[in-house]
């Protein structure tokens, strides 16, 4: 077989497997809204909202949604959570309504973001606090490490987990705890004298 032939049954093969991929791959729509954060990206999997960033690029966002998904921008399928957003911005809702998909967490990740989604607006926990809910008391490194994964940050609130002395920790969004500080006075969280790392 010479070098053209090869090429050429490479290329048909290529070919087989993106046309496969575009007609089976599940569909992953996204979408962004401005926001006080700054410009805020969102997607959702068929399954419910399975990602949320802010401070990063269109392109950066786009690498991170599931590998082995396409992916459409399309603002329509999106509206509700975009509304939803709006509104917790604007400080009227602070309780999300929305179907999120944490399917690429482990189940002991699933279980820390569940709890914090519990958390009620204008409260605080800390990582000890989860993990002794979740009846693993000396969980709680694993716990923050679960948080930092939280895909979803915002509509699961990982931002209302502070360290075990009540400090503001590490958060994964744009600006780190600046974010964080600025979501819980917005929620209307007691924050004074809460100190940062």
């Amino acid at each position: 077989m010479n070098a053209n032939a090869s090429a050429s049954g490479m290329n048909r093969s290529r070919e087989r497997v993106l046309n496969w991929f575009s007609r089976t791959a599940p569909l992953v729509e996204w979408s962004e809204i401005d926001s006080p954060l700054g410009q805020l990206y969102l997607a959702q999997s068929e399954t419910g909202l399975c990602r949320l960033a802010f401070g990063v690029s269109e392109d950066n966002f786009r690498a991170r949604l599931p590998a082995r998904a396409r992916s459409r921008r399309n603002p329509d399928a999106l509206r509700e959570a975009q509304e939803q957003l709006i509104a917790y911005f604007d400080g009227c809702q602070v309780r999300f309504r929305l179907p999120v998909d944490l399917g690429e967490m482990t189940r002991f990740q699933q279980r820390v973001l569940r709890r914090a989604s519990a958390i009620p607006a204008g409260e605080l926990r800390s990582y000890g606090d989860i993990a002794r809910e979740m009846g693993s008391p000396r969980a709680s490194r694993a716990v923050g490490q679960a948080l930092g994964r939280n895909p979803v940050p915002i509509v699961v609130p990982c931002h209302r987990v502070v360290g075990s002395d009540g400090r503001l920790t590490g958060y994964s969004g744009a600006r780190g705890i600046e974010s964080k500080r600025w979501l819980l006075r917005l929620e209307g969280a007691p924050l004074e004298g809460v100190p940062c790392e």
